[in-house]
């Protein structure tokens, strides 16, 4: 035999594909279907706790996952099947199957799907199982599964293959069930207070409700250039002015700018407004909505990220930008400052100073540099300067500054709120103030909606609104280090 021959031999997916092909020549279909379960893994588990060592049943079950591991001890074989609520021991003997059962049985790989039919055991050393009287090849698996022991650890072949990493991490799995939970509780609080949900358009002619880089994309039938949305602020605040009360929309926002640990150019939020609301509604809303979302995922309040205690109970911190950027820069930090010495202050704690800033900027500029990596506890920064709140209510007493805040918890935004702008004169003006910005070279400045400003025209009620990170708010719940951790397919350089 040649070397090339022995190779094609050695070679584990071209052992599996004549595996396939040689099911395929004898009439039997190796892609298998449909077939319904009457357990789960987690169900036999809690249903079959009470068996004793070595006692046998005559409770026949039906059950399908994909083989984990697999040995064979002469006339008996031992497989681990996993579904997607954990793993069991199927117990295969050769009487039971008869000889040629039994031989395909020995056939199956790691990674193969079949489901079996059985009855339930404990094994005299103690193991749950399933005493199987037949079974079927469901989907036969061509590539191996990475090694048990040693796993898919590499983090750049986990993101790009997750299937795999879902598969042989059970911790990952847990990751995303958890996600699931936490949109599910989100989105039950959101509809117990009242909260109409609505979808609206991911294409806009305009780029609008945030300052961010878009993606621009041709819309072929109108003939023009369409942006993929970067926030759905100004659609949700339409509705108010048709009349919904309360809405809210859990979607995905796009922004063409840089990828880190807490970044993704494609993101999950939830945006919410509510008529007639106002900064202090917000902030209920946004502590309900954690509270919620991390009593499904984690069971408690009283939670850990990367080794730091976090405290979701009880009422949340409220301080005012200029007062924690006074407070970490160790002198006062406002608008009484001249602008010379705003800028000093943040060339003196590593910041740089733009010609264009005015003070507004400049005090958020310098907050960024001294306070926000130090805000650990959830605490939400009020009263942010006009000049970085373009679509947020003037302060009624310092028209310097908008009735806004962020939410930070261990130095990084989680949530963004106003009272809301609804002034279709003022809110003109400020977007007027955005194109200029956008003509001087600002790339995320927002352009004129003017659309927008007409259904402002026709009258929008006071209110409130808020964005929330789902992402983050996820990696927080469940202790992810990055925000891949919580993409299922997070966006990747080209493999080389």
């Amino acid at each position: 035999m040649s070397d090339a021959s022995e190779e094609i031999i050695d070679d584990p997916v071209e052992v599996r594909r004549n595996k396939r092909q040689a099911l395929i020549d004898a009439g039997r279909d190796p892609y298998g279907h449909a077939f319904a379960s009457s357990h789960t893994v987690e169900q036999l588990d809690e249903q079959y706790a009470h068996l004793e060592d070595g006692q046998d049943t005559e409770d026949e079950v039906a059950i399908a996952g994909r083989v984990m591991a697999k040995r064979a001890q002469g006339k008996v074989a031992f497989l681990e099947l996993m579904d997607h609520t954990g793993t069991i021991q199927l117990f295969c003997r050769i009487n039971t199957l008869g000889e040629d059962a039994f031989e395909e049985l020995k056939d199956l790989d790691v990674g193969d799907w079949i489901a079996v039919h059985g009855t339930m055991m404990r094994t005299r050393r103690g193991q749950l199982s399933v005493a199987v009287s037949s079974f079927e090849l469901m989907s036969k698996s061509l590539r191996p599964l990475p090694e048990k022991f040693h796993g898919l650890q590499d983090k750049e072949t986990r993101y790009r293959q997750r299937y795999v990493d879902l598969v042989v991490n059970p911790e990952v799995r847990e990751t995303f069930k958890k996600r699931s939970r936490i949109i599910s509780a989100i989105r039950r609080f959101m509809e117990d207070e009242g909260y109409y949900e609505v979808e609206t358009p991911f294409l806009s002619p305009i780029i609008g409700g945030a300052n961010a880089k878009p993606f621009i994309t041709h819309f072929n039938a109108l003939d023009r250039d369409y942006y993929l949305r970067i926030a759905t602020e100004l659609p949700l605040k339409r509705l108010l002015v048709g009349g919904f009360p309360k809405v809210f929309e859990l979607g995905r926002i796009f922004r063409n700018e840089g990828m880190d640990p807490y970044h993704n150019p494609e993101f999950t939020t939830m945006e919410a407004y509510e008529a007639f609301g106002d900064l202090e509604s917000m902030m209920d809303l946004a502590e309900g909505c954690f509270k919620a979302a991390a009593e499904a995922a984690c069971g408690t309040l009283h939670i850990e990220y990367q080794g730091t205690p976090i405290d979701l109970s009880g009422d949340w911190r409220r301080a005012t930008m200029m007062e924690l950027a006074s407070e970490y820069a160790g002198e006062d930090v406002s608008f009484g400052r001249t602008r010379e010495e705003l800028v000093a202050i943040l060339e003196k704690n590593g910041g740089h100073a733009e010609a264009a800033w005015g003070k507004g900027k400049l005090i958020a500029e310098i907050f960024e540099a001294v306070a926000e990596e130090k805000i650990i506890q959830p605490t939400f920064v009020i009263d942010h300067p006009l000049e970085i709140s373009p679509l947020a209510k003037k302060h009624p007493d310092n028209p310097e500054l908008t009735q806004r805040f962020e939410l930070f918890i261990l130095g990084h935004e989680y949530a963004n709120a106003f009272t809301e702008l609804n002034d279709p004169v003022d809110q003109a003006e400020r977007f007027m103030e955005q194109v200029k910005a956008k003509d001087m070279g600002d790339d995320e400045a927002m352009g004129f909606d003017a659309d927008y400003i007409r259904a402002l025209e026709y009258g929008m009620p006071p209110a409130g609104g808020i964005g929330i990170g789902i992402d983050r708010l996820t990696m927080l719940l469940t202790d992810a280090p990055t925000i891949r951790d919580v993409l299922l397919f997070p966006h990747m350089r080209d493999e080389a």
